[in-house]
């Protein structure tokens, strides 16, 4: 049994892990121990049984749902008697800086092309539609870095009206995490794929609606289904913080790296840089643009302490 929820009016319903497990009844497990480590993100855990209570439950869930798109979408062209192809089928992924979302994608991506309708799934983050450092750094932006206002939003919404058509080959800017920058002419290709999984910090946010009812588009209006990732803001920071001072020894010794000169810090300067750019970036972000969009996500994936997850909320249809 699912459990009640204290607002019988809620748009959700929601499970404990226990009870979310058990709906992946006989589901195969299709990734390998190694294949699951690969997919983990830097000071995220990801066990086996992570993926068997909570991640192929939702593959098997985004399945039916996948699978009905597109019985309603052949059943709609053939009313109007068109043949435009494919629609793919967009799934979003948002939720806090450190929360996991890069490795609730990855799963998610590599689960879903292993079932036999949806062969072709891609992966994009909207990392990659931040504007380049020299426009934030001019606009005085720096400190907004990851806020929605930060985003080349016109460039994010063609990108996304264009693969809900159907087009082929459409072309997304990729984001480096080393130099902290998006890579000049460099270019990642979506060809028309099954599913696109969309992860980002804001892809639920929305603005004011117009007054004159006029339309404007919202990134989350292309979603066919979208992922929250939540966790206490105390859990997030210390996971930031931690992933901060891991990074340390690894990525910010490259010389290259724009976060260099963080590598040679003591362990108590790392602590305090961290927590700075945590309260003064990150933690603003969350409170006033990614958290007030958790209610729009069709699935909240709550975390705990120790990034087990603890409950799934689905929205009711």
């Amino acid at each position: 049994m699912e459990q009640r929820v204290e607002n019988d009016i809620s748009p959700y319903r929601v499970f404990s892990r226990e009870e979310w497990a058990a709906r992946r009844e006989n589901t195969p497990m299709t990734l390998t121990q190694s294949e699951i480590v690969h997919l983990q993100a830097l000071n995220d855990k990801l066990s086996m049984r992570e993926v068997e209570e909570i991640y192929l439950p939702i593959s098997r869930l985004l399945a039916f749902y996948v699978e009905a798109a597109q019985k309603l979408f052949d059943g709609v062209q053939q009313f109007l008697s068109a043949s435009d192809g494919k629609m793919p089928y967009i799934i979003g992924v948002a939720g806090s800086v450190a929360v996991g979302k890069s490795t609730t994608a990855r799963v998610l991506q590599a689960l879903l092309a292993r079932w036999p309708n949806t062969p072709k799934v891609e992966l994009v983050t909207t990392d990659g539609f931040l504007f380049p450092n020299a426009v934030l750094e001019k606009e005085k932006l720096m400190e907004k870095k990851g806020f929605p206002e930060s985003y080349d939003l016109p460039a994010l919404l063609r990108f996304l009206n264009d693969v809900k058509a159907g087009q082929r080959k459409v072309k997304a800017p990729v984001y480096s995490h080393v130099s902290y920058d998006v890579i000049s002419g460099e270019m990642i290709e979506v060809d028309r794929p099954d599913i696109l999984i969309v992860e980002g910090l804001n892809v639920l946010q929305t603005g004011r609606p117009p007054k004159d009812g006029k339309a404007i588009p919202y990134v989350s209006d292309f979603f066919d289904f979208s992922v929250y990732i939540d966790a206490e803001e105390g859990v997030l920071e210390k996971w930031y913080v931690d992933r901060f001072r891991a990074l340390r020894s690894t990525a910010f010794r490259d010389p290259l790296s724009y976060f260099h000169r963080y590598s040679q810090v003591t362990d108590e300067e790392a602590q305090k840089i961290a927590l700075g750019i945590w309260s003064r970036i990150n933690l603003m972000n969350l409170r006033e643009n990614i958290l007030p969009s958790r209610q729009r996500a069709s699935l909240i994936l709550r975390k705990g302490e120790d990034h087990r997850i603890e409950s799934v909320a689905l929205r009711k249809l």
